[in-house]
């Protein structure tokens, strides 16, 4: 087995106009980057290492920190976000410094999502989409989400106010290790992969404590930041896009994708037998497959 495979992955600091996006770049260095990956609302790029990896020495895969999220120092008002446009400028400008031709997006949840937007935004910067459970509202759930008071009535919903509530700071990373382990939405979850988690989403205070990185507020106002597109987004799109749609609780709302995908003849939607949300926690194998057929 290569020994690449069991290389970490090097850490960057990549500049863009009102901050740093912190990264982790897989892969031969000098190859130009295959694949973007965007991680899902309050993870971080180093959730996904484990994933990844093993892709190292055939492709070169570029996996970030989104803002407000793990390492990342760019600035964000949590009371002001209204749609996920923020993110998807921030991934505009990274696709902006990367030299070769355009590689593949890819992300899970909100990531996968923000992938959609900025391949709409610029088409030509793109090669192609794999996108892991999106987050994508039906049409009437979009429409509402993008009143002018849409944003502050998703905030009453129990997914907004139950992050708001989670606990950020704690006494040491083996103690995040120890709350998550096993619980909630990290039941399908290694223990490999919840320890990357946490590594890449605590950060050490100067009181000898830890604090989540994504902090409950930020977490909530990303889940009721909705004024946003991503219907209009698929419709202007041309290159190929691969959504993969969990059969059990899916944030994926649309439908067989006949609607979503009109238009583009090279739109697929696949269910996936027994996953949920999590998808790419419990079929990785599904995921490393999907990003060496889209980048080929």
């Amino acid at each position: 087995m290569d020994a690449a495979m069991f290389q970490e992955p090097r850490r960057r600091m990549i500049r863009l106009p009102d901050g740093d996006m912190a990264a982790l770049d897989f892969g031969d260095e000098k190859r130009p980057v295959d694949a973007v990956f965007l991680h899902a609302t309050g993870f971080n790029a180093m959730t996904y290492r484990s994933i990844l990896a093993p892709l190292s020495p055939g492709m070169r895969i570029l996996a970030v920190d989104q803002r407000g999220h793990g390492q990342s120092r760019l600035p964000i008002a949590p009371e002001k976000l209204r749609s996920w446009k923020p993110f998807r400028d921030d991934l505009l400008a990274l696709l902006a410094t990367l030299d070769g031709p355009p590689p593949v997006l890819a992300g899970h949840s909100m990531g996968g999502t923000v992938a959609l937007l900025a391949a709409a935004a610029r088409p030509s910067a793109v090669s192609g989409l794999v996108l892991f459970e999106p987050v994508i509202l039906t049409r009437s759930q979009m429409i509402l989400a993008n009143l002018p008071w849409g944003s502050k009535a998703l905030r009453q919903t129990p997914l907004a106010v139950g992050a708001a509530k989670r606990r950020a700071v704690f006494d040491s990373v083996e103690a995040v290790f120890a709350a998550y382990k096993g619980r909630g939405a990290f039941k399908t979850w290694s223990d490999v992969m919840l320890a990357d988690y946490v590594a890449g989403g605590a950060r050490e205070r100067e009181d000898g404590k830890v604090e989540l990185a994504c902090e409950p507020e930020m977490e909530s106002a990303i889940f009721a930041a909705h004024a946003h597109n991503p219907w209009a987004a698929a419709a202007r799109i041309r290159t190929p896009i691969q959504i993969f749609h969990a059969e059990r609780r899916s944030t994926c709302r649309i439908g067989s994708g006949e609607a979503f995908f009109a238009g583009n003849r090279r739109g697929r939607l696949i269910t996936v037998a027994g996953a949920s949300h999590f998808l790419p926690m419990e079929r990785p194998d599904l995921v490393r497959d999907a990003l060496l057929d889209a980048a080929v």
